[in-house]
């Protein structure tokens, strides 16, 4: 890519950024566990919604051997509406086990194993926006704004998609040039103003097995402490009874439920 070309790219995005700049609360800090929360927070979910829940969590929860501490209820309500439980679940293990074994040092968990519901989109972004570390990582609006700024193809791979990400890294600046690049492609080039599709896409709510898992967890979070098979055929109306068994099955993989003979709890 010639280098007059990715300056104006640089330029052009960080002239938007310093216009259009987004007031987010985890951009006012550099702590890994922080950054972690709202990683994990903000997959599949619409950044002003992550915002309430983010304040609440960090005020509950300051540290991740707070966290560490907290029981699975305690986790699973404080997330009530951000959807996808198994994502608290799976970041209330990784403080479990970062703090018992690495003294709540995610930075050097992340160096030495792969933690739970971590992957490299993740673990590069904890890295960037905590050490402002040379690296990239390309969400859905980088990919977008890649695509359209340099005319490529919807099938160029994700392989010289990074490639690319490199080039246009400024050296220096990493935590502050993935901030811009993220406002430019969520406030500006959208995917409806671009026609750019992302490559996946989430399925529908309504009538779904999220929302059915939805349903259960707060029920016993809010209503119940258990529940008989029979009365949550009640709570998932309209489904199959083999749907419903395969719902709570999963739910009991992911640690979510435990059951007692023919009573679901939330495991503890």
């Amino acid at each position: 890519m010639h280098v007059t070309k990715i300056q104006q790219f640089q330029n052009k995005i960080f002239t938007y950024y310093a216009q259009k700049k987004r007031d987010l609360p985890w951009r006012k800090t550099t702590d890994p566990y922080s950054i972690l929360v709202s990683e994990v927070m903000l997959q599949q979910t619409q950044v002003d919604r992550v915002i309430k829940y983010y304040t609440e969590w960090i005020t509950t929860w300051p540290t991740i051997n707070d966290l560490a501490k907290a029981s699975r209820s305690e986790v699973l309500k404080k997330w009530l509406g951000l959807g996808y439980n198994s994502r608290a679940i799976r970041l209330h293990e990784l403080a479990q086990k970062v703090s018992q074994q690495y003294q709540g040092d995610i930075i050097k968990a992340l160096s030495q194993e792969k933690l739970p519901g971590i992957g490299p989109y993740t673990q590069h972004a904890i890295e960037i926006f905590s050490l402002n570390k040379e690296g990239v990582t390309v969400d859905t609006n980088i990919r977008r704004i890649l695509m359209h700024e340099f005319n490529l193809s919807s099938t160029i791979s994700d392989k010289d998609l990074e490639t690319l990400a490199w080039q246009c890294l400024p050296k220096g600046k990493s935590r502050d040039w993935h901030n811009a690049l993220m406002d430019y492609g969520a406030t500006f080039l959208t995917a409806h103003k671009t026609g750019i599709k992302p490559k996946t896409t989430q399925s529908t709510f309504e009538g779904s097995d999220r929302q059915m898992r939805a349903q259960i967890v707060r029920y016993l979070l809010t209503k119940r402490k258990t529940l008989s098979y029979a009365s949550l055929t009640h709570i998932t109306k309209g489904i199959s009874q083999e749907r419903r068994a395969k719902i709570l099955q999963k739910m009991i993989e992911e640690g979510i439920l435990t059951q007692k003979k023919d009573k679901y709890m939330i495991k503890e």
